[in-house]
C-alpha cells in the first residue's frame, strides 16, 4: 500500500510541476491576461506541493511509520504535521524522517499522541 501512495505523490508533484511550466496556468480568472503575480503564486504553490510530496513519501518510505493519520502541509521551508500518532516515539520518528528530506529548514510538529491532550 506505501507503494502505491509513493507512486501516487511522486506522479501527483510531476503533474503539478508540469501545470506551472504551462503558460497558459498563469492566466487570470478576470479577463484571461497573464499576471506575474499569479504566475509567481503557482510557481510558490507549486513548489509547496513538490515539497509536500516528497515529504509523505519519505514518510510512506519508512517501514515503521504508520502515515494514514498524518497531515502534511508546507509552505516555503516549513513543513507542519499535524494529526494523531500511537506514542511519543513515533511522533519524534515522524519529525525526524521529515528533517532529513532535502528543502525542508523547519518542522511545525503539531502530531498529538492518541490518549494525552
Amino acid at each position: 500500500m506505501k507503494v502505491i501512495t509513493l507512486a501516487s505523490v511522486t506522479a501527483l508533484a510531476f503533474a503539478l510541476g508540469a501545470c506551472a511550466s504551462d503558460p497558459n496556468s498563469s492566466r487570470s480568472a478576470s479577463g484571461g491576461q497573464t499576471s506575474g503575480s499569479a504566475s509567481s503564486e503557482i510557481k510558490r504553490d507549486t513548489k509547496d506541493s513538490m515539497l509536500t510530496g516528497k515529504v509523505k513519501a519519505a514518510l510512506a518510505a519508512d517501514v515503521g511509520l504508520s502515515t494514514w493519520d498524518i497531515d502534511v502541509d508546507s509552505a516555503g521551508t516549513t513543513v507542519t504535521l499535524n494529526g494523531v500518532v500511537d506514542t511519543d516515539a513515533t511522533k519524534k520518528r515522524a519529525e525526524d524522517v521529515v528533517r532529513r528530506v532535502d528543502g525542508v529548514a523547519t518542522v511545525k510538529n503539531n502530531l498529538t499522541v492518541k490518549g494525552k491532550s
